[in-house]
This record gives C-alpha cells, sequence and structure tokens, in this order.
C-alpha cells in the first residue's frame, strides 16, 4: 500500500505537470522554446540532465551519486541504494533577450523537461527509464515590404517566418558494476516528434492577389544508442576519484519531410500548388564522445569537469536559403561542484542543504558567415532536503549569453531557471515482521 500510495503522488504531480506544458505549446505565440538560432539544422540543442546536473554546469559524465539520478551518463545508474525506486521530475523556465543591430526583443517560456525514473534489476545492477528533449525548435519573423514600386503595385505585402516543435528523446537505459570500480551502461534511445518551418507572402490587397504559404514539416521516428562507463578509484573511506566517458551513436533521422506550397484569399478558397512527401527526412544527428572527471570528499563536496566533442561538419541537415550557414564540429566545456555543510545535522536546516555552481563555454554546430555561434554562462542551485530519506526540492539557475551584435548576428542573453523534484523510497526490502 505505501509502495502504491508514493506512484500514484508521482504518477499525479508528472500528469499535471505535462497537461500545463501542453497548455503553453498550442499556438506559435506560445512556443515550447524561442531562440533565432533555432532555425537551422535540427533546432536548439537542448541542455541535457537535471536540475542537478545544471546547476553545476552541466557536468555528468564523470559524477556519480547514490541520492540522486545521474542519466548523463547510463554507468552511474547502478552506483545507487540496490532497495531504492527513485524518480526525478523536472520543470524548466527561459527568460531571453535579443539584441541586434537594429532592434531588441524578449521572450519566455515554461516547459516541462525531464521525467525519469530507475530501480535496481539484481544486487550491483539497476534499470532507468526516461523522457527528456533533444533539440527544440521556436522562432518567429516579420516584417513588411519597403520597397515605394512594390507597395504601389501590389499594397502592402508582409513576409512571415516561424517555426514549432522539436525532437524528444526517450531512453532506457541499464547499468552493472563489472568489477569492483568499474562500471558499464548502456540506453537504447528512441527520438519522435515533428519539427514545422512556414514561410508566407501576405497581401493587403488579398481580393486580387492571392497568399502564399509555403512550409516544410518533418515527422521523426528513429532508434539509437549510448554507451557509458566509469572508473572509480578510492583513495580511502572518503576521497574517490571518478572517471568517465559515453558515446553516442551516429544516427540517421527515419521519418518523414513534407514540403508544400499553397495560396489563398480571403474567401478561404485554397489552391494548392506543390505538395510532395519524402521518407528520406535529410537530417542526422552525428556521434558524440564526452569524457568527464569528479574528485569527492564523501558527504561534504565534490567538483568535477566533462568536455563534450560532436562533428556536425559532415551531418546531414537541411540547408536555409539565403542564409551562409554550415554546420561545423560542436564542442562544450563544463567545470562544476557541490557542497554540504552537514549533511546530518539535526538543529540547522540550511546544514543540510547541498549548494552548486559552475560555469560552461559551448562551441554551438551553427556557424553563420563562417562565425560559429558560441555561448558560455554561470550557473547556481541547491538541493532542498525534504521529510526523509534523499527526498529533495532542487533549482539551479543559469546565466549565459549566445551569440554577438555584429556581421548581422543576434546576441541573446537568458536566464533560465530550472526545478525537480527528486523522490526516494524503498520499495525492495524484505520485512521479517509484518
Amino acid at each position: 500500500m505505501r509502495k502504491n500510495r508514493f506512484f500514484a503522488k508521482a504518477l499525479l504531480l508528472s500528469l499535471s505537470m505535462m497537461w500545463v506544458g501542453l497548455a503553453f505549446s498550442q499556438t506559435t505565440d506560445a512556443l515550447n522554446t524561442f531562440t533565432p538560432y533555432s532555425i537551422f539544422g535540427v533546432g536548439n540543442i537542448s541542455k541535457q540532465g537535471t536540475a542537478l546536473n545544471k546547476a553545476m554546469g552541466g557536468i555528468g559524465i564523470g559524477f556519480r551519486d547514490n541520492r540522486s539520478i545521474n542519466y548523463l551518463n547510463p554507468a552511474s545508474i547502478s552506483f545507487r541504494d540496490t532497495l531504492a525506486f527513485m524518480l526525478d521530475f523536472g520543470m524548466e523556465q527561459n527568460n531571453n533577450y535579443y539584441s541586434s543591430s537594429t532592434s531588441s526583443s524578449a521572450y519566455n517560456t515554461f516547459n516541462m523537461h525531464d521525467f525519469v525514473m530507475t530501480f535496481p534489476i539484481y544486487k550491483k545492477s539497476a534499470l532507468i527509464i526516461g523522457v527528456t528533449p533533444y533539440s527544440s525548435v521556436g522562432y518567429k519573423f516579420e516584417s513588411k515590404e519597403t520597397d515605394p514600386e512594390i507597395i504601389n503595385a501590389l499594397g502592402d505585402v508582409t513576409y512571415q517566418k516561424y517555426g514549432t516543435g522539436g525532437i524528444n528523446k526517450l531512453f532506457l537505459g541499464g547499468s552493472a558494476k563489472i568489477f569492483k570500480n568499474l562500471s558499464l551502461g548502456a540506453e537504447l534511445l528512441y527520438y519522435f516528434g515533428t519539427i514545422d518551418r512556414y514561410s508566407n507572402i501576405n497581401f493587403s490587397n488579398s481580393g486580387s492577389l492571392r497568399n502564399i504559404k509555403t512550409g516544410e514539416d518533418f515527422v521523426i521516428s528513429t532508434i539509437s544508442g549510448k554507451l557509458g562507463l566509469q572508473y572509480s578509484y578510492n583513495f580511502d573511506k572518503e576521497k574517490s576519484l571518478t572517471l568517465g566517458a559515453t558515446y553516442l551513436i551516429n544516427t540517421k533521422l527515419s521519418g518523414e519531410r513534407t514540403k508544400y506550397t499553397f495560396s489563398n484569399t480571403t474567401s478561404e478558397a485554397v489552391d494548392t500548388v506543390f505538395y510532395n512527401v519524402n521518407t528520406n527526412t535529410n537530417l542526422q544527428i552525428p556521434g558524440e564522445l564526452g569524457i568527464g572527471a569528479s574528485y569527492r570528499l564523501q558527504d561534504k563536496w565534490m567538483i568535477g569537469a566533462d568536455y563534450v566533442r560532436q562533428n556536425w561538419k559532415n551531418a546531414s541537415v537541411p540547408l536555409t536559403p539565403g542564409v551562409n550557414f554550415l554546420p561545423t564540429a560542436s564542442s562544450s566545456i563544463r567545470l562544476g561542484g557541490e557542497y554540504t555543510p552537514n549533511r546530518y545535522d539535526i538543529r540547522y536546516y540550511l546544514k543540510r542543504v547541498t549548494y552548486r555552481a559552475g560555469l560552461y563555454y559551448d562551441k554551438s554546430y551553427v556557424s553563420l558567415n563562417g562565425q560559429q555561434i558560441n555561448s558560455f554562462g554561470i550557473t547556481l542551485g541547491a538541493s532542498l532536503p525534504i521529510y526523509r530519506w534523499y527526498n529533495a526540492f532542487g533549482f539551479s539557475i543559469d546565466m549565459g549569453q549566445r551569440g554577438v551584435v555584429r556581421d548581422g548576428l543576434v546576441r541573446e542573453r537568458y536566464i533560465m531557471l530550472n526545478l525537480n523534484v527528486s523522490l526516494h523510497d524503498i520499495w525492495f526490502q524484505k520485512y521479517r515482521y509484518d
């Protein structure tokens, strides 16, 4: 009964938050994300990990902790309480501020980010299952024709470009301790989702001129995989060093790609000018290699670093007409750590809180006019213990900048708030007395 009540509460919480996320994504004016750089390729690559990882600059490849879920490296899942069921649910809010040489704007979004749970299989092995976004598309541009000759001949003309959707990632993984200090892990990944991109020309004199609506829709459904390993060396009972590595398998995204052009008037009569469905999406996620390390003083503090590289140069991605865009190799350097004053203090609550901080420098796969779009930022966060075991409410704040105001580019400054609830309960204990 106790297990059933716990699961019912967790399921109710996740469903209610998923409904909130869906409510915010029903129109193109309430996008799941908003960045002009998501117009390219597969969109904006989402930052992976729970609020715990994001509070430490995004590290996780060489990180392990039996009190929380770390899905950045599938090998870390085996380092856990062998009797416990664990669940993590996260949300994120993005506050974005944009500046270019001609204008500035702002946009805010709020969405569910991850739903992950893990449980033991047998002794030193465990399973993990979860869902999280991989990439997201959200942009909206609108401009009016300024050429007097065109306006005199056609009236007011409005150009629109907007995109919605994204690619989600469902994963099922397993991990086991092969030797005393070595863990191996693997994940089966399922990429799914839709990406819709539109480009319209609207005429105010629509009684005699037809508006032109063109678009490109992607429906993604692909299976892939990820491998991971971790090696931990204990200097003594309290000090340990953990090394980790991950490899994301190169994947061509299967599904459908639909390109179309329609024309219509205010009478709602629609003519199909062009319509084509192709089973080749021309989208690809290249292989990704990551390495990481962390040094820990048990129950007190931890510091770590990750390096991730993904070569998009030869990846198949659709190009954007009229824009000098080329995919390039992406990389990321992440540094972070955590500190707990006294995890077992029974008098002062703030001493039981785990405080985290980090920083990162990312080189994206987007190169415009020969200039790679990079970002950097600092992160802060904490885990607030709740009730008993390792239940906690966590949060992180990510403050950073992407792009610059020159060469026709856009500078994007953002403040990302991540919230998560970590639930932990003993499910698999055999009682001597009932």
